[in-house]
């Protein structure tokens, strides 16, 4: 599935999704006999929550956000996710609302829907393949420099760039044994010959002037032939390992890693989702489940219902962690891990430990704004300082604040450390999620672990 789209694609499915669904629902409504008078304005409160859903599930799942590289594909995935968000949204709203709507109602309105956006999609698939069937192959370019970077150029760009044709390199050095499918065509100084001759649109140099003074000259009169020339920046050489760009205003910023959550926007959004589900779980459940718990805590062994206990947070700042307390007391709790069938662990403790209920009153250091419902899991300070000298990328995590669960502990990596190999696949499943974070990747995280929960974990003691 080829393509990309535009910000006038974008802003079009934005008026075509909302008008899909508003239209759905008004047809619903006038053709459907089962909705009494008096119950027209509770359905149009449901519409208006409808609409509301829908823009924050799309914007959640990143449909109408531009992306550097926009893909059809991944356009067509975020909308699925989208509505799957939305579908589970409402029928949460029809649920805690207190009326009795048609369920035959609301299930057409899903049906409806997804066949407006999968019909819509269909239309943009066949518009977008006619397009690119008719400017394939229409622009063709020409690599100067054969490379491991024009390589990887040249795969990229033949991937993602089907309205272009790649002829070929233009390289001095003739002893290269090993070549894509694609031809040197000749030395570098009879490249804008050839670009002149054979209708080549644009060049691409690998080959930085610096080091080859004719590249200059070369550009100027590829210009002249009305010939784009561009550049393709070796940043290797200033950094010998993977690194992503970005601009400050007109600045090129090269850093190790991408970081989603260094994003305004990004950071906001989730905080935002933080705050509503810590405060829903806060209202909804601990409300009566702490107190229940902490009756049963109290009765069975001496000491306090919260432990409490100084962690590592975000840019390795403590905090004050809370949990429900499942061991008994002893002067180990801060420096020594649980371990299986490790004895100062109480009867009830052993069970809250298991169904991660210990772990419900760190909603409230959520609510405070010391941790997220998603991130890495924050270690005893003791182990941070141990774990910080036996692998050197351990302190990368604290760049985000640590969560209730994360991709570490739903991956199967959670528990007592016993080996070093499973401390590098917590840290590099927390680097992974930094590096690779949405909503709809928290959302996903937080059904994985409510998931394990009822399933069991072997790890979890």
């Amino acid at each position: 599935m080829i393509s990309s789209y535009t910000n006038l694609f974008r802003f079009f499915f934005v008026c075509v999704d909302l008008v899909a669904l508003n239209l759905v629902n008004i047809v619903l409504m006038l053709s459907f006999r089962r909705i009494p008078a008096e119950g027209e304005r509770e359905y149009g409160i449901l519409f208006l929550v409808s609409n509301m859903i829908w823009l924050v599930s799309a914007y959640g799942a990143r449909v109408y956000i531009e992306d550097a590289h926009p893909e059809l594909h991944r356009f067509v995935k975020r909308t699925l996710k989208a509505f799957i968000l939305y579908a589970t949204c409402v029928l949460l709203f029809v649920f805690l609302y207190h009326y009795f709507y048609s369920r035959l109602f609301v299930v057409l309105s899903f049906v409806f829907v997804l066949t407006s956006l999968i019909l819509t999609r269909l239309g943009l698939i066949g518009v977008t393949l006619y397009f690119n069937n008719g400017n394939r192959n229409s622009r063709r370019i020409v690599i100067v420099g054969y490379n491991d970077l024009a390589n990887k150029f040249v795969t990229h760009f033949t991937e993602h760039r089907h309205e272009f044709q790649v002829d070929g390199y233009f390289e001095d050095n003739n002893q290269i044994s090993e070549l894509t499918t694609l031809p040197i065509i000749g030395n570098i100084d009879e490249c804008l010959e050839y670009a002149t001759k054979n209708n080549i649109h644009e060049i691409y140099s690998t080959i930085s002037p610096e080091s080859n003074k004719s590249i200059y000259a070369m550009a100027t009169m590829a210009e002249k032939s009305l010939i784009r020339f561009k550049f393709i920046p070796d940043f290797k050489l200033f950094v010998n390992r993977e690194t992503y760009i970005e601009y400050q205003d007109n600045f090129p910023i090269l850093s190790l890693r991408p970081e989603p959550l260094e994003d305004l926007t990004n950071s906001v959004k989730k905080r935002i989702f933080d705050i509503a589900f810590s405060s829903v779980i806060i209202v909804f459940l601990l409300s009566w489940l702490i107190p229940l718990l902490a009756i049963i805590i109290k009765a069975t062994s001496k000491g306090p219902v919260i432990f409490k206990q100084k962690r590592s947070g975000r840019h390795n700042k403590q905090f004050t962690c809370y949990k429900l307390r499942t061991l008994r007391m002893n002067v180990e709790a801060n420096t020594k891990q649980v371990t299986l069938n490790d004895n100062r662990i109480t009867r009830v403790g052993r069970f809250l430990r298991k169904s991660n209920l210990d772990e419900l009153p760190q909603f409230v250091n959520v609510l405070l704004g010391s941790m997220s419902v998603v991130g890495p899991r924050p270690h005893m300070l003791a182990h941070t300082d141990l774990f910080s000298k036996v692998m050197g990328e351990y302190m990368v995590r604290h760049f985000l604040k640590p969560g209730i669960t994360g991709w570490a502990q739903v991956s199967g990596y959670r528990g007592e450390i016993k080996e070093e190999t499973q401390l590098r696949n917590r840290i590099i499943h927390d680097i992974w999620y930094m590096e690779n974070w949405s909503l709809w990747l928290d959302a996903k995280i937080i059904w994985l672990t409510i998931y394990s929960t009822f399933k069991g974990n072997k790890n979890a003691y």
